[in-house]
């Protein structure tokens, strides 16, 4: 049973993320699809991330192998717009690997197709 969601809401994980990724709901906006996809990389959930994606950018397969190793430690969205049928959302998110702290800042491109939110690439910045 997981408890707060891990994706910094506020909220119960069943009440927020787990909508999504329990429950099949299609998020409604792009950010709500970039909070859910943090939370299954946290959660390791390489199902819920591969059907996510776009499939012009999508990878054949995700190895979460060296996730064993990494401790995640939370997200700040940083800023987050969209239109009707695309979306940018920009974020931190920090982890530990190894014991050595890390910070991943990415923009995110998302675009609606069929109603449904998707992730497109995203942008590291260091």
């Amino acid at each position: 049973m997981i408890g707060a969601c891990p994706c910094g809401s506020g909220d119960e994980y069943s009440s927020c993320c787990g909508h999504y990724l329990d429950d099949a709901q299609l998020p409604d906006t792009a950010e709500q699809l970039m909070r859910s996809r943090y939370c299954a990389y946290v959660l390791r959930r390489v199902d819920y991330l591969l059907v996510t994606w776009h499939a012009a950018t999508r990878p054949h397969t995700i190895a979460l192998d060296a996730a064993e190793h990494v401790q995640w430690l939370g997200l700040k969205v940083i800023r987050s717009q969209q239109n009707a049928d695309t979306g940018v959302v920009e974020f931190v998110a920090r982890h530990k690997l190894n014991g050595k702290a890390h910070r991943l800042h990415e923009v995110s491109q998302f675009v609606k197709e069929n109603g449904r939110w998707l992730y497109v690439n995203g942008d590291i910045n260091h």
